[in-house]
């Protein structure tokens, strides 16, 4: 058999997937024929193909050595390299390619995601253009710079790239997906949903683009969809990371309880096995163990941003010198109305300045109302940098000499947290928006209090710990409660009975504690429980439930929610608030004593089940704190029952609001700003961060 034939077979059998027998035809004409070029380069594909990129690279390296003037295999070389992340080595392989053939346009695209993955953005983009140059009809490279323009949060740059792309292939799925991310970014969701449902249309595996317009849906409240696209996105692949966890996290908002014991398992289950299967913020709702959450936190964080730290974060800061005020930097894209920012408005218009100079961050552009207007004018300086990246935010930040930076975000919903991986500033805290561990070393400090993470608890937080006074929890003594006197009819609630209510959002209920609040009920016969109109099937779904744990539905009510100052005023209609577990009342809670309205909670084992507990503390009613279940449910019942015992509490209650350090904002910031001042010190002593105890 000659050469030629061999090589027609070797190239059949490739093109087949016959690895293995196409690989070793190919070292048989290399015995022969050693330095036959077009079999050594097909023999480097062929062991490409089967990831044995050592191998790959010696045959192409064998072959370039031969002759060094072959463009295609110095490409072939920097591809494997790229595979491996030898990034450098790829680029050298890409830039001789170009060099023995200037209008190799794979090799100028190639050279551009090389130069991406070492952080050389704008020279990545240069070679795209150089491409588009050779050839405008080439989609895959208007698609890169796209690419390379959102990672920046060019979002409006990034999707005239995009639209360049489609309009060249308009079945290129990938750039709809692109383009959809951008829109969602931007807030524009049916949008996003539109070239979510186009990129789905062109692929119908395309697990990413369902998981993603899953994510606009439940933006949009939409949550039987949202659950719809999750559930196909996981068919496609259920290896999806923290896939299983949301599509978890969904049916808890639906109370879609039809197979949770058994689906909390397998979560459980996972995580042993340190399988990326729920993401932090769930997993706060889903198990009380600080330990857990932990380890959650830790691996999210290592897979996530770990791989994406850039050399600033290794930026030395030097502060030898105390200066005049210590520069305070707040980081959140919830300056609006939201409960972060009402409980630390009065914080940010308390703070000293003669010490301290504060500054805000908007991370995402929020529409103006009247929280909003009240937060930019309490910052000395407030900045929007929701069209900045990350990287450039950190920057911003160091040339401001911010000394400390407050991560009000943590793991939420529009956090930007490599902001912090970038070292925004030389100590960093984690703060409210997170009740728990960031499991990163970016972060030096967690604020808390006693309540929150006791002594034996401080391993399972990755920062060290800053415990205040009372309770790590600010809140604003300047919340206005209206005026207007509502009616229990205003609400459909009856004037005759007790009412239990609970205006936690419908994720924190689980099956346990909706089974407690049932058992209330049955022991209090002249009284119903009050909750939130999510406004999805959640409403059904519970009012089933309640059936089935053979008590009257007609005893559920439901109200839609109401602006806050009014929501604030019809706590006086309810009688006791039950509180949720795990996860229980953070805001809610403060809401609901703040407005004179006792507060009945479970202490757990992690930072968000004993919020509740904190604030209850900072308010000396301790007596409303319980450990178990039962003392739980029994308390409940007591004070439903004994009218005299519950009058008590209430009055306590009502005094303390005044005399306690609860709502008592000067002394918290008071209290805040020496933990700061001892942070910044040690640091200017050029000491290692470690818990202070204020």
């Amino acid at each position: 058999m000659d050469l030629d034939v061999n090589l027609q077979k070797a190239v059949s059998l490739f093109k087949s997937g016959n690895l293995n027998e196409g690989e070793k035809i190919c070292n048989d004409i290399k015995k022969n024929h050693p330095n036959n070029l077009i079999n050594l380069n097909l023999l480097g594909i062929i062991l490409f193909q089967k990831k044995e990129f050592s191998k790959s690279i010696k045959i192409f390296k064998e072959s370039i050595s031969l002759n060094f003037k072959q463009a295609e295999t110095h490409n072939n070389l920097g591809i494997v390299n790229l595979e491996i992340k030898n990034f450098l080595n790829a680029i050298e392989a890409f830039k001789n390619s170009i060099k023995i053939n200037p209008k190799f346009i794979e090799a100028y695209i190639n050279i551009g995601v090389a130069l991406k993955q070492i952080n050389k953005n704008q020279e990545a983009i240069e070679y795209w253009k150089e491409a588009i140059q050779l050839k405008k009809n080439n989609p895959r490279a208007y698609n890169n710079i796209g690419n390379v323009y959102f990672e920046m949060n060019k979002l409006e740059i990034s999707i005239e790239y995009y639209n360049n792309a489609i309009s060249f292939d308009n079945k290129f799925y990938n750039a709809y997906f692109n383009r959809g991310n951008a829109k969602q970014k931007m807030n524009l969701l049916t949008e996003s949903i539109k070239d979510y449902t186009e990129a789905i249309r062109i692929n119908n595996n395309y697990a990413e683009a369902y998981v993603a317009r899953g994510n606009s849906l439940r933006s949009l409240n939409k949550l039987s969809d949202t659950l719809r696209d999750y559930e196909k996105g996981y068919k496609i692949n259920p290896n999806y990371q923290n896939l299983f966890g949301n599509i978890f996290y969904i049916k808890k908002n639906l109370c879609d309880w039809k197979n949770y014991y058994n689906e909390h398992l397998f979560l459980n289950n996972n995580i042993q096995k340190e399988n990326k299967i729920i993401n932090p913020f769930i997993s706060l709702s889903t198990f009380n163990s600080s330990k857990i959450q932990k380890k959650i936190a830790t691996e999210h964080f290592q897979k996530k941003f770990k791989k994406k730290i850039s050399v600033s974060k290794n930026i030395l800061f030097k502060n030898i010198n105390i200066k005049d005020k210590i520069k305070i930097g707040y980081y959140s894209s919830d300056f609006k109305n939201h409960a972060m920012s009402q409980l630390l408005a009065g914080l940010f218009e308390t703070h000293n300045r003669d010490e301290f100079e504060i500054i805000g961050f908007s991370l995402i552009q929020n529409k103006n109302d009247e929280m909003k207007e009240r937060i930019i004018k309490s910052f000395d300086t407030f900045i929007d940098v929701s069209t900045k990246s990350e990287k450039e935010i950190a920057e911003i930040s160091r040339n401001l000499n911010i000394d400390i930076a407050v991560d009000l975000m943590g793991y939420t919903k529009s956090n930007r947290f490599e902001i912090f991986i970038e070292k925004c500033a030389p100590i960093q805290i984690n703060f409210l928006g997170y009740p728990g561990t960031l499991g990163s070393d970016c972060i030096d400090y967690i604020i808390a209090d006693k309540t929150l993470i006791s002594k034996e608890d401080e391993e399972y937080y990755s920062e060290k710990i800053i415990y205040l006074p009372d309770t790590y929890q600010s809140n604003d003594s300047k919340r206005i409660i209206s005026k207007k006197k509502f009616s229990r009819k205003d609400f459909n609630l009856p004037d005759d009975k007790f009412i239990f209510c609970c205006f936690n959002k419908k994720y924190k209920i689980d099956p346990n504690m909706f089974e407690i609040w049932m058992n209330i009920l049955k022991k209090v016969n002249n009284s119903v429980l009050w909750l939130l109109d999510d406004e999805n099937e959640s409403t059904t779904n519970l009012l089933f439930e309640t059936e089935l744990k053979n008590v009257d539905p007609k005893r559920i009510i439901f109200s839609k929610k109401i602006p806050t100052h009014e929501h604030l005023a019809r706590h006086s209609l309810a009688d006791l608030f039950l509180d949720t577990f795990p996860y229980g009342a953070h805001t809610t809670a403060s809401d609901a004593l703040w407005s004179g309205l006792p507060v009945l909670t479970k202490k757990g084992n992690s930072f968000a089940s004993r919020v509740a507990s904190s604030l209850l503390k900072a308010i000396s009613m301790d007596e409303l704190i319980t450990s178990t279940d039962q003392e739980y449910q029994d308390l409940a019942v007591k004070l439903a029952t004994d009218k005299k015992q519950l009058n008590l509490i209430k009055d306590k209650l009502s005094k303390n609001i005044k005399t306690e350090p609860l709502f008592n904002t000067v002394l918290f910031t008071s209290n805040i700003e020496k933990a700061y001042k001892l942070a910044n010190n040690k640091f200017v002593n050029n000491l290692p961060p470690e818990n202070i105890k204020i």
